[in-house]
Order: structure tokens, then C-alpha cells, then sequence
């Protein structure tokens, strides 16, 4: 039972680090007015960083 509770616990702590660089990510390329490139149902497609900022 403890090994389950440490699994999830590692995975919020991977998911919010995921999440934090996400946003840093993000943050640096509104900056430079840069893109991020995506995959979405297999095309290739570029959003600017300025516009995901919005979501954030």
C-alpha cells in the first residue's frame, strides 16, 4: 500500500514539474515573439507563444 501512495505522489510531483516547465517554456518564447510547434492528429502546427500565454 505505501509503494501505491509513493507512485502517486511521484506523479503529482512529475505533473507539476511538467506543468511549471511548461510555463517557463512558454513565458521565454512570448518574450522573443517566438513559436511552439505542435503535433495534432498527425500535422505539424505552430501557435504563437504570445497566444498560449493567454491560457495560462
Amino acid at each position: 500500500m505505501e509503494n501505491k501512495n509513493n507512485i502517486s505522489e511521484l506523479t503529482l510531483k512529475i505533473s507539476k514539474g511538467l506543468k511549471i516547465a511548461y510555463e517557463k517554456l512558454v513565458i521565454e518564447k512570448a518574450k522573443v515573439d517566438g513559436e511552439l510547434i505542435f503535433c495534432e492528429d498527425g500535422k505539424i502546427i505552430r501557435v504563437k507563444a504570445k497566444d498560449l500565454l493567454k491560457n495560462l
